[in-house]
């Protein structure tokens, strides 16, 4: 039976959450001596180097902060894409304990860190990030003029977003809809039982009254 990408990584970040990080397991990816002078257009593989043979995701971290699950790589070498788009722009295999990701044309969407991570024993491992960007452009310094607000000044430097933080955050939303949707199920379900219960009590009321006349 076919499972669907989003609810592969449902499950997975639903046995993280007593604990995201893990040591026990050797996970390391690794990228082309030449990641730094990536060009628009090219081709990006980075691989995935394991002690385990027990399945793999690739999750990418855009600029933003923002997570993108890209594909599951199982034991046996089978591929589970995002979506059809995801499909098109990469390529996924496995060798042994290594799995490969591919970017077949590389695009300035496809900035950000690259992740290789597994579930095992109940906990999700995440590789160290793979950073892939392309080379910075020259652009004429600025500076950034601090505002008063309030009598106060402010400085802009200082609210640049913490890209880690933004991360926990995003796993923590994943893993509170994997515990509080089932639950609010749950609960309606019972809802609906106690009617159904109270509406046959009064029915049956009802019929009892009218023998005794």
């Amino acid at each position: 039976m076919d499972i669907s990408p989003a609810l592969l990584l449902l499950l997975a970040l639903g046995f993280c959450c007593p604990g995201i990080y893990g040591q026990s397991l050797d996970i390391k990816v690794t990228s082309p001596k030449d990641i730094t002078q990536l060009q628009v257009g090219q081709k990006l593989q980075l691989e995935c180097q394991t002690d385990k043979n027990s399945g793999a995701f690739w999750i990418h971290k855009d600029k933003r902060g923002t997570l993108h699950f890209i594909v599951f790589i199982n034991s046996v070498a089978r591929t589970t894409f995002g979506n059809q788009r995801t499909a098109t722009r990469f390529e996924a295999s496995k060798h042994n304990t290594n799995y490969y990701l591919a970017v077949k044309s590389f695009t300035p969407q496809d900035e950000g860190n690259y992740f290789c991570v597994m579930n095992f024993n109940q906990m999700l491992y995440f590789s160290p990030g793979q950073p892939a960007f392309l080379p910075a452009t020259t652009v004429a310094p600025t500076t950034c003029e601090p505002t008063t607000k309030g009598g106060k000044t402010e400085d802009p430097n200082l609210k640049t977003p913490d890209p880690d933080r933004r991360m926990q955050e995003d796993l923590n939303f994943f893993c509170h809809i994997f515990i509080w949707v089932p639950l609010a199920g749950a609960c309606v379900l019972l809802l609906i039982a106690l009617v159904i219960t109270l509406v046959l009590c009064r029915q049956t009321r009802r019929r009892r009254c009218r023998c005794k006349r």
